[in-house]
């Protein structure tokens, strides 16, 4: 577990500079709103223990060279919790951030709502998410660093609401804080790593390199194009398949340059989002925001394994935040389909397709796709771009894969290679058929 720092002294950490921005002043009743008897003893001594005034601290910074707003949670504070006064903190640093267009960083760490103000304490949560909405709406980025511990409203709000998610090794991460989970309950389920896991975070950083992770996600988050991506040029077969079953081979083939190869070749540097924050990964989409000569491309990349419900609803998750911070999308289409077992239909794959069909036909950020390898049927259109789809000379696209085909059509399996000519899935063919625009080098299918 990373050493538990104080809200100062995580500010330090990731910061290059620090100005503290004007807080509103509030007047509080003796004892506070509900009169908790010894509450103003315990705001005082926790005064004085930590050196701060409330449970946050807020304020500007540059880290690693990018400006943002910090919002810096001091645990030591009656246990970093929520009250009236920790809100107006918060609503004014993401007010701040939206009049001076800003990305909000939470340095969460916190156990929860203020019990000694009650429902009162509570319904901050409702104002924060009101204030976290508007700061989305408005097209800034929010990252997220959790903390030990991060539980409760905090994690439910400032944590999980935001758009990138980083936590610290170790850190104590749920929504059910240790006092309040059950007895019985698997403590393990309770940290930085198991929300990684379970696609409810995106990375485990170390506190050493807390500074640079966030300064590139910072960097890439905040630079927006209008311009399409560039295609990446081609990285295997030159030459056009002469059949329908010679493309299908040459897909299939253990030897093509996969998804990895093509986000090497084509970003200088990236870093990846993961999960779909529904409980679930797949490794066989790869997601992400990159640098490709000198400007952010975000990326969503099947990586030629069937792909899973948790694939979709992650490219979906990307598609739609690179879309509201206006970065253009690179999508790369390689999968024989969807996973079509008993639990990826327990897990509603029709629903995450659907929910990627609609992301990427209302996307108003330029996306641009190619197709890598195979493209099976309708889990692999959904991540095409309409009209702005690519072709490579070792891919296909198929309505369904050429055997499947055959057996629908009640066709015997020798006539798979001719029902393969006759779907016309070559990129050749695909040209022709105006689905796509050409391949990935002019010479490929004359596009």
């Amino acid at each position: 577990m990373s050493e538990r720092l104080s809200a100062r002294e995580v500010i330090a950490l990731v910061a290059d500079d620090f100005s503290e921005i004007p807080y509103p002043a509030r007047q509080s009743k003796p004892d506070g709103p509900l009169a908790w008897q010894g509450y103003d003893v315990s705001r005082a001594r926790a005064a004085e223990r930590t050196g701060e005034s409330e449970s946050v601290v807020c304020g500007t910074a540059h880290i690693e060279g990018t400006r943002a707003v910090l919002i810096a949670f001091e645990f030591g504070f009656l246990g970093g919790s929520l009250g009236e006064g920790t809100g107006d903190r918060l609503e004014a640093a993401y007010v701040f951030a939206r009049e001076h267009r800003l990305p909000v960083v939470p340095l969460v760490a916190t156990g929860g709502s203020r019990m000694q103000e009650g429902m009162l304490a509570l319904t901050q949560l409702q104002r924060v998410a009101r204030q976290s909405a508007l700061t989305r709406e408005a097209g800034l980025p929010q990252v997220a660093v959790l903390r030990d511990p991060t539980t409760g409203g905090g994690w439910a709000t400032l944590g999980a609401g935001a758009d990138v998610i980083l936590a610290l090794p170790g850190a104590q991460v749920g929504f059910a804080g240790s006092r309040v989970r059950p007895a019985d309950a698997d403590p393990s389920a309770y940290t930085a790593e198991a929300q990684v896991a379970a696609g409810a975070a995106d990375a485990v950083v170390r506190q050493e390199d807390l500074r640079g992770t966030l300064g590139v996600w910072l960097r890439l988050l905040t630079s927006s194009s209008s311009e399409a991506a560039p295609v990446p040029p081609s990285l295997g077969a030159t030459g056009l398949p002469a059949t329908g079953w010679a493309a299908v081979l040459r897909a299939r083939s253990p030897e093509r340059p996969r998804a990895g190869a093509y986000l090497d070749a084509y970003f200088t540097r990236r870093t990846a989002l993961s999960g779909d924050r529904c409980g679930g990964t797949d490794p066989g989409m790869l997601c992400g925001f990159g640098e490709h000569e000198g400007r952010t491309v975000a990326y969503a990349a099947q990586a030629g394994t069937a792909t899973r419900p948790a694939g979709y609803r992650t490219a979906t998750r990307l598609i739609r935040l690179a879309d509201r911070l206006g970065i253009p999308v690179l999508t790369l289409v390689d999968t024989p389909g969807a996973a079509n077992d008993a639990e990826a239909e327990r897990q509603c794959a029709g629903a995450a397709i659907a929910d990627l069909f609609t992301a990427v036909a209302a996307a108003r950020t330029p996306i641009t796709t190619l197709l890598i390898g195979e493209g099976g049927s309708g889990g692999a259109l959904a991540l095409a771009a309409p009209g702005n789809t690519y072709a490579t000379a070792d891919s296909y696209f198929s309505v369904i894969a050429p055997e499947l085909a055959a057996a629908i059509l009640k066709r015997p399996p020798q006539e798979t290679e001719a029902t393969a000519d006759q779907l016309r899935v070559r990129p050749q063919d695909l040209a022709e058929l105006g689905v796509i625009r050409g391949g990935s080098g002019p010479s490929e299918t004359g596009g």
